[in-house]
């Protein structure tokens, strides 16, 4: 649409499987070659952690290196390591992507391009992941029409895109799955993650398929272990 696809992800894991993506998307000409800035410091500080530990890598990843492919280099990405670099990458108009933290735009440099490009119907803003109650890409994910970035409002007409995929939480039947392999040993179960109604809902079917007491702690409540 000739506007900037901006990406809110964590320095760590999510920053690297977006930059894989990228790289293949580009490289197999799925999508046009279009400036991607990686605009995060420790994102990264973190990349060169991964390239250094490259043979830690799951098998399809381990295959593109062998074949000689630097995964997380690719023909316009370009680290904006200082603030002054992050500052000029909203003097260029031309359509661009930017990955930046944090994750749940929160803090982090994705603020700064969220104020810019929101208001902008030709720019788009792609979630790939979860987003907590009351953060401001819980906001943005919801699609109100107006946002608060530094006390101050900015209308959200930019698309919004929500990604499931890149997740790292496992998903109900999975954690299901990763109980039932000591089921027989637990006294408790103490559900802690996730919306409220989702929680209960986990707890509930926990219980029923295991038998086993299962609490969804509320702020405030303390529980003593033996």
């Amino acid at each position: 649409k000739g506007g900037t696809v901006i990406i809110p992800a964590f320095s760590i894991e999510r920053t690297q499987e977006i930059l894989l993506a990228f790289n293949e998307l580009i490289e197999s000409k799925q999508i046009p070659e279009v400036p991607v800035y990686l605009d995060s410091p420790l994102g990264i500080n973190i990349t060169k952690v991964y390239k250094k530990y490259d043979s830690w890598f799951g098998e399809n990843a381990g295959k593109v290196i062998r074949s000689g492919d630097d995964i997380f280099a690719f023909k316009g990405l370009i680290q904006t390591a200082t603030p002054e670099e992050s500052k000029a990458i909203n003097a260029n108009p031309k359509p661009k992507i930017i990955i930046a933290g944090s994750g749940m735009s929160n803090g982090g440099r994705i603020i700064h391009h969220e104020a810019k490009y929101l208001p902008d119907p030709n720019s788009t803003i792609i979630i790939v992941g979860y987003q907590a109650a009351n953060t401001l890409g819980r906001h943005i994910v919801d699609e109100e029409k107006e946002v608060m970035i530094h006390g101050i409002p900015i209308a959200l007409r930019a698309r919004v895109v929500n990604i499931h995929g890149f997740s790292a939480h496992k998903d109900s039947d999975r954690l299901v799955e990763f109980v039932a392999s000591t089921a027989s040993t637990l006294k408790k179960l103490f559900v802690v993650l996730g919306e409220p109604k989702s929680a209960y809902h986990l707890g509930q079917r926990l219980h029923e398929t295991y038998q086993i007491p299962v609490t969804v702690p509320e702020k405030g409540d303390v529980v003593e272990l033996d």
